[in-house]
């Protein structure tokens, strides 16, 4: 029998260009007087703005302006960035992460595309099966799925939770305090898939795409998020009843034009700014196989300023009315996903199996609907995070606060983030001092 021979590729030549030419970066706090300065050139590949502003992102940094080049066979981008709190970035921790995961050793160890984006305790890390949900919203659903996971005595580690345009979108990351899955917990994986299934499918006649996938590794939650609702052609509407009247200010403007003479489509965005925000519009462009070339970003208050010099991945630029009409509808439902208007807290309390089916019950017996949702685990505690609104879509009454306070705050320490009801803070004495202590604990998490 003859053999055949297949071409030998060096597994070396993929990064054969970075290696020559490695990106060079450099974090700069001498020249701007209010932020940081973060450059970045290297050789230009698909894909590389979205990783590079993903690594921004989660590291909790806030771009405020942002120069974008990449026409050619090279990428340099500017980036004007603070911490949270308004401020120059100077931990050395965060300027040496930014410098090794965008620099020569990131591009070629997988740094950019194994962050996870959601932080998991170290005992947990590595030792998790990731559950994906996507389907029709209702009140009490969160509720219902982590009464299931609590019942065949699974610990939700973390956990990112988004609804939108009457639907919900969820990535979970479980464990079972083993190292490995024995033949129980198999059988209990089985189980929970099916129950879950049924949960989100609701009504026998429900045919809406929903279903429960489950894999074992880790993923980027938000982007992942998007991916799901894009599959699930959330932009498109048609599941109206649950959707939350967003005040008139937080209505993204889309617009796009064509730039004829240097053959663009160019996207410009004016919203309310927030956190992420370059992060949605950069991972709905990738994921709907879009490329861009130039860009600049600009925060002006509380209003943000972008503007997108695209082509599709074959070189074509938007000439259809319909294309450009799904573009605008995909990025405005990128941008309202993770607007959360209304009443949040958080809570904190020592991590075990049925913390986030206790709290999600508690909110759906004093008749609140959950519109966003996170779970984040550091050593033995859990930190978890809630928007929610009544079960109708209206901001909470402040005599549901105090109630959730006497009944969670009981046995967790409790933080009110925001009261919709009123623009200054809850004046009652316990509430105030409980938001306080849960602060300063929250600093001791993080050293």
């Amino acid at each position: 029998m003859a053999r055949s021979y297949g071409p030998y590729f060096d597994p070396e030549y993929e990064t054969l260009s970075i290696r020559i030419n490695p990106p060079r970066v450099s974090v700069d706090n001498a020249t701007c007087r209010d932020c940081t300065l973060v450059k970045v050139d290297s050789i230009n590949k698909p894909g590389i703005l979205l990783e590079v502003v993903q690594i921004l992102s989660d590291l909790d940094l806030v771009i405020t302006k942002a120069y974008i080049s990449s026409d050619g066979g090279w990428f340099m981008d500017v980036f004007h960035v603070t911490d949270q709190h308004g401020n120059k970035v100077t931990d050395n921790n965060t300027i040496g992460h930014i410098e090794k995961a965008l620099g020569p050793e990131g591009y070629t160890s997988g740094i950019l595309k194994t962050c996870p984006g959601r932080k998991v305790g170290e005992n947990s890390m590595g030792d998790y099966t990731t559950i994906e949900l996507i389907g029709r919203d209702r009140p009490g659903l969160l509720s219902e799925i982590s009464a299931v996971l609590a019942n065949l005595h699974f610990n939700v580690a973390a956990a990112e939770v988004w609804t939108h345009n009457g639907r919900i979108a969820c990535v979970l990351y479980i464990n079972d305090n083993c190292s490995s899955l024995d033949e129980d917990e198999e059988s209990r994986l089985c189980v929970m898939e099916e129950q879950l299934n049924n949960i989100l499918r609701g009504r026998e006649d429900d045919e809406s795409g929903a279903h429960a996938t489950f894999s074992v590794g880790s993923t980027h939650v938000d982007r992942r998020l998007h991916q799901m609702f894009f599959a699930d052609r959330d932009y498109e509407g048609g599941c109206l009843e649950m959707e939350i009247e967003y005040p008139p200010n937080s209505k993204p403007d889309v617009r796009i034009e064509s730039c004829v003479e240097k053959g663009y489509s160019v996207v410009s965005v004016s919203c309310k700014d927030r956190a992420k925000l370059m992060f949605d519009i950069v991972c709905t462009l990738t994921d709907m196989q879009y490329a861009v070339f130039h860009a600049t970003i600009s925060s002006d208050g509380p209003s943000a300023s972008q503007e997108y010099f695209i082509r599709h991945m074959d070189g074509c630029t938007l000439e259809s009315e319909a294309e450009k009409e799904k573009v605008v509808k995909c990025i405005e439902a990128a941008i309202r996903r993770r607007i959360s208007e209304g009443f949040s807290f958080e809570l904190c309390a020592k991590d075990r199996v049925g913390l986030l089916s206790e709290v999600t019950r508690v909110l759906r017996e004093n008749g609140l609907s959950v519109t966003r949702a996170g779970v984040t685990t550091i050593g033995e505690k859990a930190k978890n995070f809630f928007y929610v609104r009544d079960a109708s879509g209206n901001p909470v009454e402040m005599k549901t606060i105090e109630r959730l306070r006497e009944e969670i705050g009981q046995t967790m320490m409790l933080n009110v983030k925001k009261d919709p009801t009123s623009a200054k803070a809850p004046e009652t004495g316990g509430l105030a001092k409980t938001s306080f202590f849960f602060g300063g604990l929250l600093e001791k998490f993080r050293t």
